[in-house]
Parts: structure tokens; sequence; C-alpha cells
């Protein structure tokens, strides 16, 4: 691990665990809805000692039929819009707060690379969304740079600061 990583890392753990006192100072359960980064925020949540007073789920959900069958993404949104939209992150996040008995969620979908990138949605471009159950969800697009480790590591970075941002 180069330094650039190891001090990502550092502000992972940092971010987590400002991320859990937030919530838990709030009375707030997180779930978490990731494909891109394959669980690396729930991952980043449970290293934070005492997560589970915060912390509900997190789904893993790669394929689309994953994404319809845990988070209730619709067929029509997948095949009309593609597993990489605003249109997948709101359903997603949205699902999340109805599969889960969480009060906040993040959901990330996106395209780490190397490969899968198109003139219209290249390596990097990675959508974020965040919901408080009961609330309206909100969705980011992001273009990060790098190769398939770091386009994670910065999608789990801007997912916390978010959630970070909405708790509070």
């Amino acid at each position: 691990m180069d330094d650039a990583a190891r001090i990502l890392d550092d502000t992972l753990h940092a971010l987590a665990t400002d991320v859990g006192a937030a919530l838990q100072s709030h009375h707030l359960m997180l779930a978490t809805a990731e494909s891109c980064t394959g669980g690396w925020i729930a991952k980043t949540i449970t290293d934070i000692p005492g997560c589970s007073a915060w912390f509900d789920c997190g789904m893993a959900a790669y394929s689309y039929e994953a994404k319809q069958a845990l988070l209730g993404v619709r067929p029509e949104t997948l095949t009309e819009h593609g597993a990489v939209s605003r249109e997948t992150v709101l359903e997603m996040v949205s699902g999340a707060l109805v599969t889960s008995g969480a009060s906040i969620a993040v959901a990330v979908t996106g395209i780490a690379g190397p490969g899968g990138g198109t003139t219209d949605k290249p390596v990097g471009t990675v959508w974020i969304g965040w919901k408080r159950r009961g609330g309206y969800p909100q969705a980011r697009l992001f273009h990060f740079d790098g190769d398939r480790d770091a386009v994670r590591r910065q999608t789990v970075v801007a997912s916390l600061r978010g959630l970070l941002e909405l708790a509070v």
C-alpha cells in the first residue's frame, strides 16, 4: 500500500468514527447498499468498536438480480437507465430502508474499472445516494480518478462524508 492509500485509510477510519458518533448521538441506525464498493463501506463501519449501537446491516448488491431482490430496484429502472444512474441509486437507498430496521441509509453504484466504462459513463463514474427514514432521498454524481482501488476508496470517503452531513 502506498502512502496516499495509507492516508486515505486513516481518513476512512476517522470518518467512520465521526459518522458513528453522529449517528449514535441522534439515535440513528445505518444500513448500506453497495454495488461498486462491494461492502467496503460496511467493512469500514464495522472496523469501529461499538458500531453495533448504530449499524444495522450492509447489503452488497452487485448484479441486476441482487439489486432487484435485495433492494427493490425495478427492472424497468435498470433497463431504461442502467445500474449506474441517479434513478437506480435512489431506488437502492430507499430499498435499503425498506428491507432493514435502519433509520438512515447510503447506497453506491458506479464503474470502478479498469473496464466497463463508456463515453457517457467513463470509469470513475459513481452515484451515491443518502436517505433518512421519512425523508427524501438525495443523490450525487461523482467522477473519481485512479485505478479500481482508488475509485472504490474515494467512493467510501464520499459516502461517509455525506452520511456525516445527513446525520447532523
